[in-house]
C-alpha cells in the first residue's frame, strides 16, 4: 500500500469514526456502568484490525458505521454519499429490520448467515464477539450468566452459519481472539454443548 492510499484510509477511518460518535452520542450500552455507545463500535474496529489483522478500509469503516442505521437516523442514502456504495452495502446487510418481533429478527439472521458476503460476516462475526465479551465482563443490569445453562439454539445455529463460510485464515483469528481472558465466554463460543449461557432474571 503507498503512503498515500495509506493516509486516504486513515482519513476515511477517522471520518467514519467521528460520523459514529456523532450518530450515537446521546446513547448508551446496557452494561451497569452504562458506557458510551461509541465504546462498542470501536470494538468491533479492534477486533478485526488489531486481532484479526484486517486491512480492509471498507469493512472498519462499516464496523465503526454498523449500527448507525439500525439504531440511529442514519440512512443507507447518507451513507453511499458519506463512505461510498461498499460500506453502505456492508452496513445493509448486517442491519436488522427492527420494525420485526426480536424473534423474527434473530431468525433472519441466522437466515442471512448463508448467503451474507464475506466482509459482511466479518463484521458480523466482530458484532457478536464484542458483545458477548462484554455480557462475560459487565453484563447489563438484568442479565446474569449461569453455568449448566444452554446458550440459545438460534445463538449457537447463527455462530454455526455464519463461521462456517468464513475463510479459515480469518476464521481461525476469528476463533482464537472471541474467547478473550474470560473461561466462561471461552465454554460459551468452543463448547459444542454450550455448557455456559445466558439467562435473565
Amino acid at each position: 500500500m503507498t503512503e498515500d492510499i495509506a493516509q486516504q484510509s486513515l482519513a476515511q477511518i477517522m471520518r467514519a469514526l467521528k460520523f459514529a460518535a456523532a450518530k450515537h452520542r446521546d446513547q448508551r450500552r446496557k452494561d451497569v456502568q452504562a458506557s458510551p455507545y461509541i465504546n462498542h463500535p470501536i470494538a468491533l474496529a479492534v477486533i478485526l484490525a488489531d486481532e484479526v489483522g484486517v486491512t480492509d478500509t471498507a469493512v472498519i469503516c462499516a464496523a465503526l458505521l454498523h449500527d448507525t442505521v439500525e439504531d440511529t437516523e442514519t440512512t443507507i442514502d447518507e451513507l453511499v454519499e458519506r463512505f461510498g456504495a461498499e460500506v453502505a452495502s456492508i452496513v445493509a446487510e448486517v442491519t436488522d429490520d427492527k420494525t420485526l418481533p426480536k424473534s423474527e429478527r434473530k431468525k433472519q439472521q441466522i437466515e442471512h448467515a448463508r448467503t451474507a458476503s464475506e466482509k459482511a460476516r466479518l463484521v458480523k462475526l466482530a458484532d457478536k464477539i464484542a458483545n458477548l465479551r462484554d455480557i462475560a465482563t459487565s453484563p447489563p443490569a438484568d442479565w446474569i450468566l449461569r453455568v449448566g445453562k444452554n446458550i440459545s439454539i438460534g445463538q449457537r445455529e447463527w455462530w454455526t452459519r455464519c463461521v462456517e463460510r468464513t475463510p479459515s485464515s480469518n476464521r481461525s483469528s476469528m476463533w482464537r481472539h472471541s474467547t478473550g481472558n474470560s473461561s466462561r465466554l471461552r465454554s460459551l463460543i468452543e463448547s459444542p454443548c454450550c455448557r455456559c449461557g445466558l439467562t435473565t432474571r
